[in-house]
């Protein structure tokens, strides 16, 4: 077990180090100088040199490189190169929104999902199983920021019940999280019915029938748990996309997160708060495959066993 925990964790501090060399190298591709870029072409050579060494950009690349992440190890995000402040709290706050946003939408779409995708595994051809499949199909199409934009017409502007922008307020992240979790819950909700549906259909299932156990004891008792595998790579997959659906819901809902400000800086052509929203977008996604791929430790013994 400590030999596949070391091995995770080895491979994802080199996929992490190998992101930050993408990313720093083709944000320092992209032409012009990056400090006259920022202050405007009306800017002076003096405003610009200024920024030029206020901002590390006159250094070596090897240097500037080496700044930004011991910067990133330390807590330091970072001067923007659009308002001359310090990005770090700025960046803190903005991830706590985006974090809330998505951890939250993960988990109601696996609570809609699990008992959803478990009921049309087993009642595929009653007619409830027929409905769920169809609702299931259909979120699956529609896309997140299309569901948000109904939402806000039918619950904002129609019946006055929840506001339609912000963020403060467990009424402001009603509709975010709806938009978001209806459409992973539908994705979901089909692997959860594929994956139950593969289990009861094995050997070790019939063989607990025929000795007499009810569909409830052989499904609870061993069919979730070996469901549950495959279930949980999709979930992983699906929280770091997560992550990019997130932007466009924050901006519709003017949610003030990391989407928003990333955005906002790509606007502004502040390249140095891009570099780093982008970096901790990548981390995130990282760090959740690592979970994925611990979780696999724990759940499945044959793993366990090879460690």
């Amino acid at each position: 077990m400590i030999r596949t925990v070391a091995k995770h964790l080895l491979r994802f501090v080199l996929l992490l180090a190998a992101a930050s060399v993408i990313i720093f190298v083709l944000l320092r591709a992209v032409p012009g100088d990056p400090a006259r870029v920022a202050l405007g072409v009306s800017a002076t050579e003096e405003a610009v040199t200024e920024l030029t060494t206020r901002l590390g950009l006159d250094k070596p690349l090897p240097v500037q490189y080496a700044d930004w992440i011991g910067g990133l190890l330390t807590g330091d995000f970072g001067i923007s190169m659009a308002s001359g402040k310090d990005i770090t709290g700025t960046v803190l706050e903005r991830a706590g929104v985006s974090l809330t946003l998505t951890l939250v939408a993960m988990a109601v779409s696996l609570a809609v999902a699990m008992p959803l995708g478990v009921y049309l595994a087993l009642r595929s051809h009653s007619p409830g199983g027929a409905v769920v499949g169809a609702l299931s199909q259909v979120g699956i199409i529609v896309p997140s920021f299309l569901v948000g934009i109904a939402l806000v017409a039918l619950f904002s502007v129609r019946l006055g019940w929840l506001p339609a922008n912000g963020w403060g307020t467990p009424a402001h992240a009603v509709l975010p999280v709806a938009s978001l979790a209806l459409v992973q819950a539908s994705i979901l909700t089909r692997y959860v019915a594929a994956a139950v549906r593969e289990e009861m259909g094995r050997d070790y299932v019939r063989t607990g029938r025929a000795l007499g156990a009810s569909i409830g004891t052989v499904l609870f008792s061993s069919a979730l748990r070996n469901a549950a595998l495959p279930v949980i790579t999709v979930a992983g997959v699906q929280l770091a996309s997560l992550v990019v659906g997130a932007v466009v819901i924050e901006r519709v809902f003017t949610i003030p997160g990391l989407g928003t400000m990333l955005l906002d800086a790509v606007g502004n052509r502040d390249l140095a708060t891009v570099q780093t929203v982008m970096m901790l977008l990548v981390a995130f996604t990282l760090v959740v495959n690592l979970i994925v791929d611990l979780a696999y430790a724990v759940v499945d013994p044959r793993i366990r066993s090879q460690a």
